[in-house]
């Protein structure tokens, strides 16, 4: 799963966000697709084999397309291990992430899971202004408040359609907001191939002692495809995201990211034929608005801040 937001993009150039060039948004689009695929596939996995173990195969998958990419003779960087604490406690992150996403999956729609992930980028900026002492305007605290009432529209909290899954959901998304910012803190001060291959190794090795409690062979053809598709899925994602970050910034790129709603809706219904609820709409619509404005705003600052910067 990939919420808009600051993912491990390369450090880029302090240049006012514009248009995103076409080159830049089809691997974007591509790659919201692909988590929406993957997202899917793993609820499918989750109704075949316990959830540790299809986590599992997702990294174990990831680790050895990682290994042979970014191989110790043609990347010997990627294989310093720097910030090692830093480095698994953001891996540590994504497993939690990882679990919890695929259990909620479990019981819930993928549009429903997907939805309250996207509050994933105003929790950024919240946790931006606790631990980093970044300033936001009133505007953007409105924006995150108006996104949080957007996932108690999804959840409905205290009302008989409340899941208890919904709360994996929110630690999925949790989880994901703390990675993103380690993530931005190592993305200038370690190897990026170094930062790829501990996350997918760290998870393998970390699932492997509660994997041996629940280990089931996958029992057919298609089970294994599942599987594979899903470690494959992941990395080339990541790798679309990291293309698109080559050809825009961050911020110029993370509104589209909401075209994942889209992807997931179409392929829940194609595969499970589920249909969200209004609920789900109208909650996923509040937080996407929020978000598109929470952008906005950052867009705005970064202006000011840009001309004042060039006035002095």
């Amino acid at each position: 799963m990939s919420f808009p937001g600051p993912s491990a993009p390369s450090p880029q150039p302090p240049v006012p966000p514009t248009r995103a060039p076409l080159k830049a948004l089809i691997p974007l689009f591509g790659s919201t697709m692909v988590f929406a695929c993957l997202d899917t596939t793993a609820k499918a996995m989750s109704y075949h084999l316990p959830v540790i173990e299809v986590s599992w195969f997702r990294y174990v998958i990831n680790l050895l397309m990682a290994m042979a990419v970014l191989n110790p003779l043609s990347s010997p960087g990627a294989w310093r291990f720097e910030r090692p604490g830093l480095q698994i406690f953001r891996a540590l992150l994504l497993t939690i992430m990882t679990l919890a996403n695929f259990s909620a999956l479990h019981y819930l729609q993928v549009a429903e899971v997907t939805s309250i992930g996207f509050l994933s980028p105003m929790v950024i900026t919240l946790l931006s202004v606790i631990f980093l002492h970044e300033k936001i305007g009133i505007r953007r605290v409105g924006a995150i408040a108006v996104g949080f009432l957007g996932v108690l529209l999804i959840t409905q909290p205290g009302f008989g359609t409340f899941h208890p899954a919904m709360l994996l959901a929110l630690t999925s998304m949790m989880s994901g907001a703390v990675y993103n910012l380690v993530t931005r803190h190592l993305a200038t001060r370690v190897n990026p191939g170094s930062l790829v291959i501990s996350l997918a190794a760290v998870p393998s090795l970390l699932l492997i002692p509660p994997l041996l409690f629940v280990w089931q062979t996958p029992s057919s053809p298609l089970v294994w495809a599942g599987l594979i598709f899903m470690g494959a899925a992941g990395g080339f994602g990541h790798f679309l995201v990291m293309t698109a970050h080559r050809f825009a910034t961050a911020a110029t790129l993370a509104p589209y990211g909401y075209v994942q709603l889209i992807w997931t809706v179409v392929s829940g219904y194609l595969v499970f034929s589920d249909v969200p609820s209004i609920w789900t709409l109208v909650g996923a619509g509040v937080v996407v608005a929020s978000g598109l404005y929470l952008f906005h705003r950052e867009r705005v600052v970064h202006a000011r801040e840009m001309a004042a910067a060039t006035r002095s």
